[in-house]
């Protein structure tokens, strides 16, 4: 009988899944909130994953 197996996980090499980060500017506004900028991975804009074609490109590490 044939095995299924489970597609490989396409995570993004760049972030390694963690696509969003929030990074403390240091200050606090009037209000005595932390300011905070979120950025996200530039390479999967976000998502933590790549796209199939994006992979087919890189060379696989052995």
């Amino acid at each position: 009988m044939p095995q299924h197996h489970p597609a490989p996980a396409r995570i993004c090499p760049d972030c390694d899944g963690f696509a969003s980060a929030a990074i403390t500017t240091g200050g606090r506004d009037r209000h005595g909130h932390l300011r905070t900028l979120t950025v996200h991975c530039p390479a999967c804009h976000g998502t933590g994953t790549r796209t199939r074609t994006a992979f087919a490109g890189s060379e696989v590490a052995a």
